[in-house]
């Protein structure tokens, strides 16, 4: 018979002590990790008491024939009594909101309760009280007036060196110097009175946009200057219906036709865009947003029928 040598037989030896300490190492492992995707029992945690490890679970609790003991019980059958127990009620985070800041929690107080009416968007907090005014009196309101319409053409050509709140802010200085925008006493105004207009430092208006006398032909034409602007609309204000300001334009194809027609009769500074401000602030065009509480009223006053004044 073969007999295996010394030297062998230890090499044997120590190759099964190896083999037998690696499976008990993978049983182990196998085991550790088992328990971690599916607790088969879980202690009792000092953390929390709404946790699930409080609870103290054990598949013993809830069968008889427990699968700690029961050598013929099978892998599927503890994962599925583990996954049982962990779709029990869990734990109800109750959500605590942060403080607000105190200021920032007086300015809701005051949104909420601000009896301020809704307004173009444009207008805002920072918006200056004297184009606030501009806006809830008079912008967008139908104007019929000679002297009137003649003064918002002229602010509205003032619009290329200045915004609305710059210019309102001026205005009793543009009234005191073009004469109340009368335009009979406008176009007699002589060399002397338009150089003294134009070096006021506080109107500063180049001497070009002084001289206008045009408007006296429109009058000996259509027997008012009123008549002659209304008459490029029917004499009926375009009512829009805009939700929001970028739908609102900076010129119309109206403005292009009235443009063209009062610059071949020498008028200045009457480009569209101009004209279109003039047809908003003087209520050819009802250009207020929906939802602005001045677009009902200027509406209602645009339905009346035209007044010759």
């Amino acid at each position: 018979m073969y007999k295996a040598s010394p030297k062998r037989r230890v090499i044997l030896e120590k190759s099964k002590s190896v083999r037998e300490k690696e499976t008990k190492q993978n049983s182990n492992f196998f085991a550790k990790h088992l328990k971690r995707i599916y607790p088969i029992a879980l202690q009792r945690s000092t953390s929390s008491s709404f946790s699930l490890s409080s609870i103290s679970l054990s598949l013993s609790q809830n069968s008889t024939d427990s699968c700690a003991t029961d050598s013929t019980s099978t892998v599927e059958q503890r994962i599925s009594l583990a996954l049982g127990l962990i779709s029990s009620p869990r734990r109800r985070e109750t959500y605590v909101p942060k403080s607000i800041p105190q200021k920032q929690e007086q300015q809701l107080y005051q949104d909420f309760n601000s009896d301020e009416p809704k307004r173009c968007n444009w207008i805002t907090k920072k918006s200056d009280e004297v184009y606030i005014t501009f806006h809830d009196q008079q912008w967008g309101v139908p104007v019929y007036d000679d002297n009137l319409l003649f003064e918002f053409l002229a602010m509205s050509g003032m619009l290329m060196d200045y915004n609305w709140t710059e210019i309102l802010k001026r205005k009793e200085l543009f009234r005191e110097a073009f004469c109340e925008f009368d335009p009979n006493l406008v176009a007699k105004m002589g060399e002397k009175e338009i150089t003294e207009i134009a070096s006021n430092k506080a109107i500063m208006l180049q001497e070009s946009r002084v001289r206008e006398n045009h408007i006296l032909q429109v009058v000996k034409e259509f027997g008012s200057f009123s008549s002659f602007m209304w008459g490029f609309m029917d004499y009926k204000p375009i009512i829009n219906k805009f939700k929001y300001s970028r739908n609102v334009p900076l010129r119309s194809p109206k403005a292009e036709i009235i443009s063209k027609d009062m610059i071949k009769r020498g008028f200045r500074f009457v480009g569209p865009v101009i004209v279109h401000s003039f047809m908003q602030a003087a209520g050819l065009t009802i250009d207020h947003l929906v939802d602005c509480y001045r677009h009902g009223d200027c509406v209602s006053l645009a339905e009346r029928p035209w007044r010759h004044i």
